[in-house]
């Protein structure tokens, strides 16, 4: 049987102003978990439909109920992301088209790519976020904490759960389709589209969010765009629009964190990774263990007792 918990959680994004910078203190990192909450809502969509398609063809009763419970997980993430992006777009309709264009890059792969690609793109992408997540978890006190509350505790939750189903996608990739080669053999192609989808997100910001409120140029994580940006005021044929502040959302932590993230993610894609071996954030298991306390975890930086109220 699986151990996954279905947790719905509400964040109060329709109460107030829902900012863009929402951690003041480090613009890039705001704009980049921006960019991953309409990012997670293309994906989950494309997961919901995926296991539907999936479905007759696991005949493991255990993988079924690991598949079931995965994506009621995932349908929560986007119910949630797609609040947090209903706030933004109130604020600044124009990413109404940027939200649009993301979906309908998961929705063509939906429509135009195979089953066990969709599974392979699931598993892969999936298998990253264990040390990625580890890496923004582990740092959570200059990324979350300085933030709006509600931002930073739909994202923590986000995380802690990707954790909890770090090895779901896999599990069930594994059993439709069992292929590390073709798995492998397709990551360059599936993290191109992750790139693409995310660069969508980030030309958006910069069209979208006045630089004023954003304080940085959204498309500063992209190399190849940072290297065009400095060599615009010697080449006029490349010039462009000044955006902003060329800053990184990592540009403030330890190199050697950064660098064990990096291995990471190039060991989750290995033959025969299992996501199970992977070290875990610290701050996961203190996440479950308040939740299971009855601790307001929608409010995790400014919940006041373990007895605060939840939305279950």
């Amino acid at each position: 049987m699986t151990d996954l918990q279905v947790r719905k959680m509400r964040f109060a994004f329709a109460d107030y102003d829902v900012p863009f910078l929402w951690n003041e203190e480090n613009p890039a990192f705001s704009s980049m978990a921006n960019a991953v909450s309409l990012l997670a809502i293309g994906f989950e969509k494309m997961i919901v439909n995926m296991i539907r398609e999936a479905m007759p063809r696991i005949t493991d009763p255990a993988v079924a109920q690991e598949a079931d419970a995965f994506v009621r997980q995932e349908g929560q993430h986007s119910t949630a992301h797609r609040q947090h992006a209903n706030g933004l777009i109130r604020r600044y309709p124009g990413l109404q088209e940027t939200l649009n264009e993301v979906i309908a890059a998961f929705d063509r792969l939906t429509v135009e790519t195979s089953l066990e690609y969709r599974l392979a793109y699931t598993a892969d992408l999936e298998a990253t976020f264990t040390p990625v997540f580890k890496l923004m978890l582990d740092n959570d006190s200059s990324l979350f904490r300085p933030g709006d509350d509600r931002v930073a505790s739909l994202f923590l939750w986000h995380f802690v759960e990707e954790v909890e189903h770090r090895s779901s996608a896999l599990i069930i990739f594994d059993s439709v389709v069992g292929s590390d080669v073709y798995r492998m053999r397709m990551a360059p192609s599936i993290f191109r589209h992750v790139m693409k989808v995310i660069r969508v997100a980030c030309e958006g910001f910069n069209k979208h969010v006045p630089l004023e409120e954003r304080k940085v140029d959204a498309m500063a994580m992209f190399a190849s765009y940072r290297y065009k940006q400095r060599l615009r005021k010697w080449l006029p044929a490349l010039r462009a629009r000044d955006n902003g502040p060329m800053l990184r959302a990592f540009d403030d932590l330890s190199i050697g964190p950064q660098l064990v993230a990096l291995m990471g993610v190039v060991r989750s894609q290995l033959p025969k990774h299992n996501p199970d071996h992977e070290k875990l954030p610290a701050l996961a298991g203190v996440w479950f263990e308040r939740y299971d306390a009855g601790y307001d975890v929608s409010h995790w930086y400014t919940a006041d007792s373990v007895t605060s109220p939840r939305v279950d």
